[in-house]
């Protein structure tokens, strides 16, 4: 661990001389407890010993831009998985965490660490004897703060997680000293609606399905017997997909790009603003059940502030414009009905500035935008339902 941060964001913007003063005055608290573990750790006999069976997790971790980890990470997990700083001991959320699940990475969500494996090293950082599988956690040099140390990173998001030692209990006599806001925390009970079903092996348990919880559109299609696909879009696309998805009706959601001038963008080209490109919800539903009018009246123009043009809370650019993308001249009539009618209602105070326009290509967008919310608990949204 490489420096102490302050967790406010007035104190990080202090002036660089204020910083150095604070830097200095926590560097040897640094150094004295994170280089050697105290003897009160917990016995070996309380850890999980012997070889571990590997885990068939095909999931695709992918590391977001820096942009959107600005927006998405709190200041301080920012600070510590991208600039190598370290949270204060004793007063961070694992140190003194004892719940039963899954340690995996803030930045993208792969397995790092299991709660069999952590230990109470005394440091006032979560300390773990091992990692869930070695190949997720990078080791590299570090010769920072005048010593010779390990630190680890994990190794799809590349995000500094804490150091390696030499001074743990057995099994393994390592320690692994890890920041904890480097990680998010998943509970056993909660690992397999969260995509970790694979992992409830390291827990003695099995998953109840072998398949994701996600709808199996295959068969949701052939049921319906008919269906319909709606092109919405209303600021940043985790939130609006979030609050789609449980919709009565609803079949299927992706999350993804369209109505911009270039074919197949990728997301950090749609953010730059110049393609036209709005972050957009594919919603595949049932007419029989939930029709385009109702879809669009009861709920997306609840679920964001159709009012507020190129802006949807914190996000502003045309790629977080309000627009309904139209794929046939009756969802067109429809639309601008709905859209009329909401404009008259006097539910907003101003002028509803929602696009009506013909659909282009829709992009799907990468895969660690998909089911955002259901894999990130508590990550970033500025959608809710308005009365």
């Amino acid at each position: 661990m490489s420096s102490v941060i302050v967790s406010s964001r007035s104190a990080r913007s202090a002036s660089r001389s204020a910083s150095r003063r604070l830097l200095l005055s926590g560097v040897f608290a640094v150094l004295a407890a994170c280089t050697q573990a105290s003897s009160a750790a917990t016995a070996p006999g309380a850890l999980e010993a012997g070889p571990r069976a590997a885990v068939g997790d095909a999931r695709r971790y992918e590391k977001p831009s820096d942009a959107e980890l600005r927006r998405t990470l709190s200041p301080t997990a920012y600070e510590v998985t991208q600039r190598e700083a370290t949270e204060p001991p004793f007063r961070n959320a694992y140190w003194n965490h004892h719940e039963e699940g899954l340690y995996v990475d803030v930045v993208t969500g792969e397995p790092l660490f299991s709660s069999k494996d952590k230990f109470d090293s005394g440091t006032g950082w979560p300390s773990f004897t091992r990692p869930v599988e070695s190949a997720r956690v990078v080791e590299k040099r570090d010769e920072s703060l005048g010593m010779t140390r390990v630190e680890v990173r994990s190794k799809a998001g590349d995000s500094h997680l804490g150091h390696l030692f030499d001074d743990g209990p057995q099994p393994t006599g390592q320690r692994y000293c890890i920041n904890s806001a480097s990680l998010r925390f998943v509970p056993v009970n909660d690992m397999e609606k969260q995509g970790y079903g694979e992992w409830l092996t390291l827990f003695g348990r099995k998953p109840a399905s072998a398949t994701p919880a996600k709808v199996d559109v295959g068969k949701a299609l052939t049921a319906s017997g008919v269906t319909e696909t709606a092109l919405l879009a209303g600021g940043c696309f985790w939130g609006m997909e979030d609050l789609l998805r449980k919709i009565p009706g609803v079949l299927q959601t992706d999350v993804g790009y369209t109505g911009g001038n270039i074919e197949k963008p990728s997301y950090q080209e749609v953010s730059s603003g110049r393609t036209g490109h709005a972050e957009s919800v594919r919603v595949v539903f049932d007419p029989k059940v939930l029709s385009f009018a109702t879809l669009l009246e009861d709920w997306f123009f609840r679920m964001h502030d159709p009012t507020t043009l190129n802006r949807q809370g914190n996000d502003v650019g045309t790629q977080y414009r309000s627009a309904i993308f139209v794929l046939s001249d009756e969802q067109r009539r429809v639309a601008e009905e709905v859209k009329a009618r909401v404009n008259a209602s006097g539910k907003w105070k101003k002028p509803v500035v929602t696009q009506v326009v013909q659909a282009g290509e829709f992009t799907p967008a990468e895969g660690y935008h998909q089911d955002y919310l259901v894999k990130n608990p508590g990550g970033y949204t500025c959608h809710y339902m308005r009365e």
